[in-house]
């Protein structure tokens, strides 16, 4: 059993991380153009900052999140949690486009672990009728992050220069990092014992790189190619998983378990409509309308504000209501949001901007808990750690294909250039092609969400 006091510790590690990670990622959005500057940057490599972290993440979060399953989820949150802090001081570091990519790529890896164990222990740690309500506090403290991001971003980027980001982040993780070790007892191991699957971990990572790199690297042909080996890899992958005792993705929990594959399926479809959204309108507010990134992170802050009030309601909610009712009627107010952003880039000023992002927000925020408990709720303590990893794998596949679709739209009607006045107008067509293409993709989403099942309640042992 997990006492009071040591669940609170649990929890506030959690929390830490999970102000401190999405803290960074909307931080450096904002600071992406005077990152570009510095760093002279094309539109892709811009991108890449952020396609660099993603693409490292989902391609080790499901072997890591097996992992924990076997060796010790603390053990593994902790060594991921140095890693990610690792590499952010060295991103301070960074004196050319390539280093900061590149270092972006290792802290993605320590982020993987993080990742891989967060939900699972929560989700260890509290009773099934509270499963939701921390989600929630989880939930809000990544939106808190996302809230603070492009408002504490813009204001460092700046005053104190476009590093100083780096260093924020960092002083929340050493926190996290200190507390996991020194106050939270215990280990949750359930498959201790089990042997870890080095093959299919090997395929599964080579698997998602070639899908996700190959996608990133369109319309070239190389990257078809490089797609086409992915998907040859998949089919190996799945042959070889079904004849391994102790395989790294037990695949009956997608053949077998509808409510459980179809909930992972509306969470890629989700974050492929989504994750882009923030990445594009702040470009669109500094570039087209002229906005400071101090600005420009003050208009973005609406979203987040409106998910983190109301994730804390969501995530009591979804301990009562069926995930499939809010999560579906979630996607649908965010699919209002795109459309109305979509219409923002023909000029109809910031006013309808905000509107969009308080849509969005609305939407994010009776999305994120439901789904993530009916995910958790779906199968037995021996999987947390790969319910949380195949959740995170899932969620960082679909912010991977939702940045590449951003990524393919430039590289088509822009090539290689920097965003510059002259390419103003193919910046803009790009941005209104993929709202459409996620507005599309949020619908699909919500009839996979609406069709998942309902969630029984489990009894812990």
């Amino acid at each position: 059993m997990t006492d009071n006091r040591n669940r609170i510790y649990i929890l506030t590690v959690v929390i830490l991380t999970s102000l401190g990670g999405p803290l960074l990622i909307s931080a450096i959005t904002v600071a992406l153009p005077t990152i570009a500057r510095e760093l002279p940057m094309t539109a892709v490599q811009m991108g890449w900052v952020s396609l660099a972290f993603t693409l490292a993440s989902a391609v080790f979060i499901l072997p890591f999140g097996r992992l924990a399953d076997i060796a010790g989820r603390k053990r593994i949150f902790a060594i991921g949690t140095s890693i990610a802090a690792i590499a952010i001081v060295l991103s301070t570091l960074s004196t050319s486009g390539i280093m900061l990519i590149s270092l972006q790529a290792v802290q993605g890896i320590g982020w993987s672990m993080v990742f891989s164990c967060g939900i699972a222990l929560l989700t260890s740690a509290y009773p099934p009728n509270e499963r939701g309500k921390v989600i929630g506090i989880h939930v809000a403290s990544v939106y808190l992050g996302l809230s603070l991001g492009p408002t504490v971003g813009g204001l460092l980027t700046q005053n104190l220069g476009w590093r100083s980001v780096f260093f924020l982040a960092v002083a929340l993780l050493l926190p996290s990092i200190i507390l996991l070790l020194v106050k939270v007892r215990g280990e949750w191991a359930e498959a201790k014992g089990e042997k870890f699957d080095v093959t299919g971990s090997i395929i599964f990572s080579v698997t998602l790189f070639c899908i996700l790199y190959g996608f990133s690297s369109l319309p070239s042909q190389r990257g078809a190619l490089i797609i086409l080996a992915g998907i040859v890899a998949l089919v190996f992958f799945v042959i070889v998983e079904r004849k391994v005792k102790s395989p790294i993705l037990n695949l009956s929990l997608l053949t077998r378990n509808r409510l459980f594959a179809f909930s992972c399926g509306a969470h890629f479809l989700y974050y492929v409509a989504t994750f882009a959204l923030t990445f594009s309108m702040s470009l669109y507010l500094q570039y087209i309308e002229g906005l400071s990134p101090q600005n420009a992170g003050l208009v973005l802050l609406v979203q987040p504000v409106v998910m983190a009030v109301f994730s804390l309601v969501a995530g009591r909610v979804s301990d009562r209501a069926q995930p499939r009712i809010v999560a579906s009627a979630a996607i649908i107010v965010v699919f209002i949001g795109i459309v109305l952003l979509r219409s923002s880039t023909q000029g109809i000023g910031l006013t309808g901007i905000i509107i969009g992002l308080v849509l969005l927000g609305f939407g994010y925020a009776f999305y994120a808990s439901p789904n993530m408990n009916a995910i958790m709720s779906s199968v037995d303590r021996k999987f947390y750690g790969v319910a949380s990893a195949m959740e995170s794998s899932v969620r960082l596949v679909g912010v991977t294909f939702s940045t590449g679709i951003i990524m393919l739209l430039f590289a088509i009607n822009m090539g290689t250039a920097q965003i510059t006045p002259e390419y103003y107008p193919q910046f803009v067509d790009s941005l209104r092609t993929a709202f459409a293409i996620f507005a599309g993709l949020c619908l699909c989403g919500a009839v996979v969400s609406a069709t998942r099942g309902k969630v029984k309640v489990q009894i812990d042992s």
